[in-house]
């Protein structure tokens, strides 16, 4: 099965953390889920470049990386995913969406009413007692 290595975004505003939601995917099980930005790690990247890249390509928005959170190794049905996560913080809530088809800026307490992708819930879960 392949291995696809990951970085994820927790990007905090004002006691808020960003939740985005995936559009439509041939894959049901990831299909309009709710996760944290990020991406594959390209080829000489180091995961906080990635990160970086792959928020302002995603949201258009500048963030500052404070430390790293939670690697998280998930299963899915076609592929493993390993997906590391950071604390980051932003200046300004405002963002646009490139490739999400929403987005919600939530209190911890609030997290687990979305319906995540399986490989975001136990960062999720862990952020609720952060």
């Amino acid at each position: 099965m392949k291995n696809i290595e990951v970085v994820a975004a927790i990007i905090i505003y004002e006691n808020k953390i960003l939740c985005v939601q995936r559009g439509e995917n041939k894959l049901d099980y990831i299909s309009k889920k709710y996760e944290f930005p990020g991406g594959k790690i390209e080829l000489g990247e180091t995961r906080k470049e990635t990160i970086k890249r792959e928020v302002l390509e995603e949201l258009e928005i500048e963030i500052e990386i404070q430390e790293e959170f939670l690697t998280v190794t998930h299963e899915y049905p076609d592929f493993i995913l390993i997906m590391h996560s950071f604390i980051c913080k932003c200046d300004n809530p405002k963002l646009t969406l490139t490739e999400h088809i929403d987005y919600k800026w939530l209190k911890k307490d609030e997290l687990e009413y979305l319906d995540w992708a399986a490989a975001d819930i136990p960062i999720m879960k862990k952020l609720m007692s952060y």
